[in-house]
């Protein structure tokens, strides 16, 4: 264990106790070569309400960063203090992708979910290494046409987490009251719409609206809030327990389970829980990936960590 943090940013990140904080941190692709990564966060208490993701690089210490080297991407007022989403990767592409909430608040009372001219209730896809502080893909969805450029797919509350795997995202979504989901798609499609607020799950948020689910992309998987309240999304794994191989885990903030589900383009076609092997001390906050590909599971409020291994 290292004796000093790789980067310290108690003095920026907001501290308080709801859905906020340092969310999300990635790497670049290149960072052998540049030493460039990016960390998503809450401000600190006196500017809690705004969410920020930064460009730093390490230092001549490959095990501590440069403090100094800070550079803003982009900031996202919130107008509320939950929802905030805020997972950071990049994709196969090479682009950097930021998933946000729709804002906070229940039911989404803004409508940011299904409005375009907001960045918030969206996945975004930015080019970080094409310009300063960044770039839009040409080819992303609303380049050219109504609706922020940097947006790659709509419609989502409050995605914990994304990822990469094989030509497909996979993008687990928290729910409001009644649904949480798991939306498989091709990695290299945008423009897609998840359907919140209009929808929760597959099934309509507002049953006496009379919605309809016509352009929108429906759930590969999604469960009730008898099973769950929370989902906690989730990674692909590559790792050395070889029958867990390509499986997707994921788990539920409320509960101490923790399952496994295989799609074939974007369908799902099997799943099992892993609570009895893995024995977890309560619900999970987030997953990990190490270099060499094992999975940690975060559990916040045990401050445990638990690695996946055969037994």
């Amino acid at each position: 264990m290292l004796g000093t943090p790789f980067i310290d940013l108690t003095g920026v990140v907001s501290s308080d106790r709801s859905e906020k904080g340092l969310l999300s941190m990635a790497f670049h692709p290149d960072y052998d070569d540049n030493g460039r990564f990016f960390v998503y966060y809450s401000g600190d208490p006196g500017d809690a309400h705004t969410s920020y993701v930064v460009e730093y690089s390490v230092s001549g210490d490959p095990d501590v960063a440069d403090p100094g080297s800070a550079v803003e991407i982009i900031t996202i007022a919130q107008p509320r203090s939950n929802h905030d989403g805020g997972h950071i990767l990049f994709g196969p592409d090479g682009y950097l992708y930021i998933a946000l909430g729709d804002g906070g608040g229940s039911g989404d009372p803004f409508e940011n979910g299904q409005d375009l001219g907001t960045l918030l209730g969206s996945i975004l896809r930015i080019d970080v290494d094409g310009g300063a502080p960044y770039e839009v893909p040409p080819d992303n969805p609303y380049v050219g046409k109504s609706g922020e450029d940097e947006i790659w797919i709509s419609g989502v509350r409050n995605p914990w987490r994304v990822w990469f795997d094989d030509g497909s995202l996979y993008v687990a979504d928290v729910g409001q009251q009644q649904r949480e989901e798991v939306t498989v798609v091709p990695d290299d499609v945008g423009g897609l719409d998840f359907g919140w607020n209009t929808l929760e799950g597959s099934r309509c948020y507002d049953p006496a609206s009379g919605c309809s689910s016509a352009g929108t992309t429906l759930p590969s998987l999604e469960y009730s809030h008898a099973a769950g309240c929370s989902i906690t999304g989730g990674v692909v794994y590559r790792g050395s327990v070889t029958e867990l191989d390509r499986w997707y885990l994921y788990a539920d903030l409320c509960r101490t389970w923790v399952r496994a589900a295989r799609f074939v383009d974007g369908d799902l076609v099997a799943t099992k829980d892993l609570s009895s092997d893995l024995n977890a001390p309560g619900g999970a906050w987030s997953f990990g990936v190490d270099g060499t590909g094992e999975v940690y599971m975060l559990f916040g409020s045990s401050g445990r960590i638990y690695r996946f291994a055969e037994v």
